[in-house]
């Protein structure tokens, strides 16, 4: 494939084509970016550098039409940045400062329309690229409940923009009331932003409900065939009753997931498990069951309600990860060959996990759908590609405060240059290029 194919076929992932996208060179380094404030380890044939840093909290990364990087700092706003010849940032602005802005970014196919959203309202306006200018504020959806999950990603369905799909995680560890999808959390809702009244809609009793029974969805991408996958934040501090027998199951389980959540435009209220089934990581904290790495366990069976209730109930994990990795964001490649997922790291497990990137293999089937290549039941399917080289040393107090980097942006270049990841530890947001061997 040539390399104009390949920045084209990257910009149509990404949700932007565009023939002003021209490809850039990968640096080195950049003048006035600091080293990586955390030392981490790259795979055999990747590169790592540091393209922009002294950041505050960064959680996602888009591009517009002209090739310019959009990046959302939680609760400081939306900067842009452009790039010169050089491939490094040569200029940062604030688009749109304060506001609660704390997580969800996404953009129109044509690149006109810009949404960003805070903890209860998602937001749109008319983008101009090329001056790098917003106008036109408008409210598309609003009333999204508050709680400990407060992150709403938004993503624009490219096959038809009109629809906007939007996520909001549960309040608690063990938010009961969404075993309903009425609750309106531990969802993903979708609306038709075209017809959104004035005011916006309202997201507890409008919209369509695409998925529920999902904790934390908080990332989520669409395949070349418009298919959406994401990954899961599951529970934490669980222990396990059974025959009156209560059995602490915590550190391995229960797993975090990769769920192929559907096409939006067909797929409506699939239940995905939360707040009474979840995903199996290490099955030797069950002993004397057939259950295996993917399957469904509850955590109190009893007469009426069984592992086997779930498993015929809810839609399984097509791929798992360890427990407490926290993923966070996801992106394929240019071709779809690979998934890559940042794992933000734990703080319910000892020795902690994540705090790193992994690449997911993935093939296109004989009928044209992609799925990932190992199998549901494998706790081998996927690679560390950057990664803490001692993450059982690394400490997680609170959302973003720790001793080693907090990975979340996830997204692929379509100047060509590779995988762009954030980081939104306290100390300093920093966004980094992983370019994959030649």
């Amino acid at each position: 494939m040539r390399l104009l194919e390949i920045v084209l076929a990257a910009a149509s992932l990404v949700g932007v084509v565009s023939a002003e996208v021209k490809p850039l060179p990968l640096p080195k380094s950049c003048t006035g970016v600091s080293s990586a404030r955390y030392s981490l380890t790259a795979a055999s044939g990747w590169s790592v550098t540091k393209i922009a840093g002294g950041l505050k909290q960064v959680r996602t990364v888009i591009w517009d039409t002209e090739g310019n990087m959009l990046v959302l700092q939680n609760t400081k706003g939306l900067s842009v940045h452009t790039f010169g010849a050089d491939g490094c940032v040569s200029s940062t602005t604030m688009l749109i400062s304060g506001g609660g802005l704390n997580h969800g970014l996404a953009i129109s196919p044509d690149g006109k329309t810009l949404y960003a959203s805070s903890e209860t309202t998602v937001y749109s306006w008319d983008y101009d690229a090329v001056t790098r200018k917003t106008s036109n504020q408008k409210t598309v959806v609003q009333g999204m409940a508050r709680g400990i999950h407060s992150s709403r990603t938004i993503m624009v369905v490219k096959k038809d923009p009109r629809f906007l799909l939007v996520q909001v995680g549960s309040n608690s560890n063990l938010d009961m009331p969404t075993a309903s999808k009425e609750a309106g959390r531990a969802n993903i809702k979708i609306f038709d932003v075209s017809k959104a009244p004035s005011g916006g809609w309202q997201f507890n009793t409008q919209g369509e409900t695409f998925g529920y029974g999902l904790r934390n969805e908080i990332g989520f991408v669409e395949d070349p065939n418009g298919v959406v996958w994401g990954v899961e934040n599951s529970g934490d501090d669980f222990t396990r009753t059974e025959n009156g027998q209560r059995r602490d199951i915590h550190t391995n389980n229960p797993a975090e997931k990769l769920n192929n959540l559907g096409d939006p435009l067909t797929t409506r209220n699939a239940f995905y498990g939360y707040p009474t089934c979840f995903s199996v990581w290490d099955p030797s904290n069950f002993p004397n069951t057939a259950l295996k790495t993917g399957s469904h366990f509850v955590i109190a069976p009893n007469s009426t309600f069984t592992d086997a209730s779930c498993n015929a109930l809810a839609i399984p994990p097509r791929l798992t990860f360890q427990a407490h990795s926290a993923p966070i964001w996801n992106t394929f490649d240019t071709d779809a060959k690979n998934m890559y997922v940042t794992f933000h790291g734990s703080w319910n497990r000892q020795p902690a996990t994540g705090f790193k990137v992994v690449q997911i293999p993935f093939t296109k089937k004989a009928d044209g759908s992609y799925d990932p290549v190992a199998p549901a039941d494998s706790t081998k399917g996927y690679n560390d590609i950057w990664s803490v080289a001692n993450p059982g040393s690394c400490t997680a107090n609170g959302l973003t405060n720790s001793n080693c980097i907090r990975l979340t942006a996830s997204a692929w270049d379509p100047a060509g240059r590779g995988l762009f990841v954030g980081s939104d530890n306290s100390a300093e947001g920093e966004i980094f290029i992983l370019s994959p061997p030649k």
